[in-house]
């Protein structure tokens, strides 16, 4: 199907979005060697058509009437860049409703109305692309679903977040506290005016959704992941961590087990051999696991202008190309199984435990009796320092639990006068 150029159309011109409009820019001298045509923005929906002028060359293709987009029979892609549920579902559903192609940011929308959307398109015959929902300008989507396609997939987790690797970055560093470090994040533009997405781990959370979905071909939305946030570590918790030779990440975790999948995001203690203790300041690294590729992992910037718009770019040209060969929807949802998901309370991890517990002797018999009593196994117990009074603290380090088990015993814990205080709760990455 030769077009020599192919009209697309912007939802948002916001950060984005503009790095969208740089990058086609910048190619459009390579445009037609690359992907046969050139993909010319027609029009650009914003709010402000004030505010957006200074922002594009011809103020002309700015509009904020959706309906000169949906009904232009001329423009073949849209590409969604205004973030959040509504109003993106429904333009998103009309413009494939409308047989127009479709490429997304969005994971807010996609870890919860993926399905919705992909059937959609199919039964539209065409494409609606992701990419740069997760992770940012790092390739994970495409290469899970065509380049490691011949593997099942066992594992699938990493740092994708940059605000709160950066945060942690500069407490392990520099030795900072976290609300010192996450005003600093504020102070250089990492950190959002309300951080809460991102601190209390629910934009990991989104994008473990859709990472779990398309490593295990099953449907993995939002609500089934389990999260937890960086607020309550502390510095103390990192240089116990570090002397314990680990580094504390904010790791997002799918797993594809006999019994189910599990999917959570929360703070954990990770060797500090790991590739992923490397990662820092705002970077964004994903680790696979499959059987036949083993281990991989993809890495580089998870957010900013022009990292995110070269996903989305990329998916604009895999279209273009598309269109020219005639075999859209090449490749469209790939969930075909319905494993189930576990509670939280049905996967096994590792503890890190920090405990004020009075100073007597016999506590930590008392304690590790507890444990036992809920097939919680003690690899280690280190008292780190007596506190004025009466009160020590300790480090509990478990063997491999359930986490129901674990719960249900520090439940118990916690009820005993010897035990004053509970300051640090942290799982432990790997077996």
């Amino acid at each position: 199907m030769e077009k020599k150029i192919i009209y697309a159309a912007l939802l948002g011109l916001g950060t984005v979005g503009t790095g969208v409009y740089k990058v086609l820019k910048g190619q459009k001298e390579e445009m037609e060697a690359k992907i046969g045509s050139e993909i010319r923005i027609k029009k650009i929906m914003v709010r402000n058509l004030e505010k957006a002028a200074s922002r594009v060359d011809d103020p002309s293709v700015l509009t904020n009437d959706w309906d000169e987009i949906l009904n232009d029979p001329e423009i073949d892609i849209v590409i969604e860049l205004m973030g959040g549920i509504e109003p993106a579902r429904t333009c998103i559903l009309a413009a494939l409703e409308a047989g127009k192609h479709v490429v997304s940011a969005n994971k807010d929308l996609i870890a919860v109305h993926g399905k919705e959307l992909l059937d959609m398109a199919e039964a539209h015959q065409v494409d609606f692309l992701f990419e740069a929902a997760v992770a940012g300008g790092i390739p994970i989507i495409r290469p899970l679903k065509q380049c490691l396609a011949g593997n099942h997939m066992r594992e699938v987790m990493g740092i994708v977040n940059g605000t709160t690797n950066f945060i942690l970055t500069k407490m392990t560093q520099d030795g900072m506290e976290f609300k010192e470090a996450l005003a600093l994040a504020t102070e250089l533009g990492y950190a959002e005016a309300d951080p809460t997405a991102d601190i209390e781990g629910l934009d990991a959370g989104r994008k473990v959704a859709i990472l779990a979905s398309v490593a295990f071909n099953s449907r993995v939305v939002f609500d089934d992941v389990y999260i937890e946030g960086i607020t309550k570590i502390s510095a103390k918790d990192i240089r116990y961590a570090k002397e314990m030779g680990c580094d504390i990440k904010l790791l997002g975790v799918a797993r594809n087990t006999r019994d189910g999948i599990e999917a959570y995001v929360c703070p954990m203690l990770i060797p500090s051999t790991h590739p992923l203790a490397s990662v820092n300041d705002s970077y964004n690294a994903v680790f696979v696991n499959g059987d036949a590729v083993e281990n991989a992992m993809f890495f580089g910037r998870g957010a900013g202008e022009l990292p995110t718009a070269s996903a989305v770019v990329g998916d604009v040209f895999d279209i273009a190309r598309n269109i020219h060969a005639d075999c859209c929807a090449r490749i469209g949802c790939t969930c075909y199984k319905n494993i189930p998901v576990k509670k939280m309370t049905d996967t096994h991890n590792r503890y890190f435990l920090r405990l004020h517990v009075e100073d007597r002797c016999g506590v930590l018999a008392e304690m590790t009796a507890v444990f036992a009593k809920y097939h919680v196994s003690v690899a280690q117990i280190i008292q780190k320092e007596t506190k004025a009074g009466d009160s020590a603290e300790v480090v509990v380090i478990t063997g491999k639990v359930r986490e129901g088990d674990f719960r249900t015993a520090m439940e118990e814990l916690s009820g005993r006068n010897s035990l004053h205080k509970i300051s640090s709760m942290l799982r432990v990455y790997g077996e």
